[in-house]
């Protein structure tokens, strides 16, 4: 049965990026609906990182297009595509470490993301109520006070996770969430992505299998930068050409 254009968020397709002639993503195509989960895999230098690059306008598309809710995001820059609804977390946490989980909430919260909104924004109910929430759902709701860099390693990354949520994106893009994790933040986690993407998409990149059985709607498989396996995560493992240029090794 075909999808209806309504349900899909993120329509990729065709997208392809040359660096001096080497294309690191080679005429990829993907398509995530509303509230899934969708995971790339794939070995290390398969193009997963960059696809991400290309979505957030970090890096420029030789070819293709990538559409959100309809609009065309090759034309924008990164500001505007956040400001569209498209936040996204960076494989090391980008968080500011000598400030509290608090301050840093406080800071991804849109009021206050320039620098005359920090100047002048204040700790209005709203904005206390909001920070509480999000703080809640990212297991950090008893850690306000406490400075970032005390956390350890798995509470930085879901308090980039938060700093993100605050900001209330309609597509989420995580690159490795789960990595340096201990499996019980790694189980934690898994809980926390499955309960946002009930308000909206999530796409991840991870190389944790047992991870990605665990949250995955939807997967696709990236070898040499194009799509070598798509579906769930029970196909593409059965797969013989993902089994032997991924699992396999």
């Amino acid at each position: 049965m075909m999808k209806k254009i309504k349900d899909i968020v993120l329509a990729v397709e065709g997208l392809t990026v040359s660096f001096n002639g080497f294309k690191a993503v080679n005429d990829f195509s993907m398509y995530v609906d509303e509230e899934q989960i969708y995971v790339i895999i794939g070995p290390n230098g398969a193009g997963k990182t960059t696809v991400l690059d290309l979505i957030c306008g970090k890096t420029a598309a030789t070819a293709g297009s990538i559409k959100f809710k309809g609009r065309e995001l090759s034309r924008l820059n990164e500001n505007q595509i956040v400001r569209a609804g498209v936040g996204r977390k960076f494989q090391n946490p980008s968080i500011y470490e000598n400030l509290t989980v608090f301050e840093n909430l406080e800071l991804s919260y849109p009021q206050a993301r320039t620098a005359l909104g920090a100047l002048f924004s204040r700790r209005d109910d709203k904005l206390i109520q909001a920070i509480s929430d999000t703080a809640k759902q990212i297991f950090l709701d008893g850690f306000l006070d406490v400075q970032a860099d005390y956390l350890s390693h798995g509470q930085k990354q879901w308090l980039e996770i938060g700093m993100l949520l605050i900001q209330n994106p309609s597509l989420l893009m995580l690159d490795e969430p789960v990595a340096g994790m201990s499996v019980a933040e790694r189980q934690q986690t898994a809980e926390l992505l499955k309960r946002i993407a009930k308000g909206r998409s999530v796409l991840v990149i991870e190389h944790d299998m047992q991870f990605v059985e665990n949250i995955a709607d939807h997967v696709t498989v990236m070898h040499q930068g194009q799509s070598l396996s798509v579906g769930s995560i029970q196909k593409v493992k059965l797969d013989p050409r993902v089994i032997d240029v991924y699992l396999g090794h």
